[in-house]
């Protein structure tokens, strides 16, 4: 029968153990664990016409934001590589054709202030579109010689930036400083934010993190199997599309819990939400679904084929307008009064 430690054996145990810890790697300082980031599904060709009306795009977008102030969706369309000058385009739900500025420089996401001036993340710092006189300003970031890839900017009027070195730069109030810095992220590839909280998406570690008001992170969640997508209800929850995993994922932000997590098959990617409304593209059958989150499990409401690689979704509320731009150079498909049962 083995012997019992006596109590003599245990500081010989203990200090055992912390010679042990001691050759370990730090976790706070060690990268984080990753897997492959997902992707959508390669669409196959359209078979069935899409919904509403399609406006043309001069090539493949990444990105759009719409502006409830002007009225026009902007979609960003990135260089041939990751060097050469990206564009946007202005696009208005009623059919006359887009207009097109380029950027002096490249560009990798966007987001806007709701009243008429769009931010584009670059490398070391910004852009600024001002869409009613289409004037756009660089704006670099002191200090901040990086790859930013993602840009939100909160109610309080404050931006964020994040890096390919997974870093969000929380800008001081002159916008050409960084407040606040938090490095825990082995890339940053989206941020959306809900009121002066942000909500951070890391593919590669498939997590959500909130940062708040201070610059500071809060709380972080695993998210799905391998999440790849944000986008904010501006009074109502975040929603993340779990590509890999197939699901909606609907989350609160403070505290951040995941209060929804609904089977969407089909390789969901683009979503938007407004009014308690979530839509969710299926890439891989040029789908996109309209759900109502009202009753606490999301139902399906509507249901619209779309145009080619449906990767990026934005809605506006006041119009029921539903934007779906194509990642291939697809267009810009407009389906208006969408949430209503046809």
């Amino acid at each position: 029968m083995p012997k019992r430690p006596t109590r003599r054996s245990l500081p010989g145990l203990l200090l055992s153990l912390l010679l042990v810890a001691a050759c370990s790697s730090n976790p706070v300082t060690a990268p984080p664990p990753t897997i492959p980031p997902a992707q959508p599904a390669v669409s196959p060709a359209v078979s069935q016409r899409p919904a509403g009306t399609v406006q043309p795009l001069t090539g493949p977008a990444t990105g759009a934001v719409f502006d409830a102030a002007t009225g026009l969706l902007v979609v960003l369309r990135p260089g041939a590589d990751e060097q050469a000058p990206a564009a946007v385009n202005l696009v208005r739900a009623a059919g006359r054709v887009p207009d097109a500025l380029e950027l002096p420089g490249p560009a990798t996401s966007l987001t806007g202030d709701g009243e008429g001036v769009v931010y584009l993340s670059g490398r070391g710092g910004y852009f600024t579109v001002d869409l009613a006189t289409r004037r756009i300003s660089r704006v670099d970031v002191d200090d901040a010689p990086v790859d930013f890839t993602a840009i939100a900017r909160r109610d309080d009027g404050t931006l964020l930036l994040g890096s390919a070195e997974g870093a969000v730069h929380m800008l001081a109030a002159d916008g050409e400083r960084t407040a606040a810095r938090s490095k825990i992220f082995a890339r940053v590839d989206a941020i959306v934010t809900q009121g002066d909280t942000a909500v951070v998406l890391d593919r590669g570690q498939t997590s959500v993190t909130t940062i708040g008001p201070d610059g500071k992170p809060r709380y972080a969640l695993r998210a799905g199997q391998g999440t790849t997508t944000l986008a904010a209800d501006p009074r109502g929850p975040v929603l993340a599309a779990d590509t890999r995993g197939g699901q909606l994922l609907v989350y609160s932000v403070d505290p951040l819990i995941l209060r929804q997590a609904y089977p969407v098959p089909q390789a969901p990617y683009g979503v938007a939400g407004a009014g308690g409304f979530a839509w969710v593209s299926q890439t891989a059958t040029n789908t996109v679904v309209g759900y109502d989150l009202a009753t606490g499990i999301p139902v399906e409401k509507v249901r619209y084929p779309t145009v080619q690689q449906p990767d990026t979704l934005a809605f506006d509320d006041k119009s029921d307008t539903l934007y779906v731009v194509s990642g291939t150079g697809g267009g810009v498909q407009v389906v208006e009064h969408a949430a209503r049962r046809r």
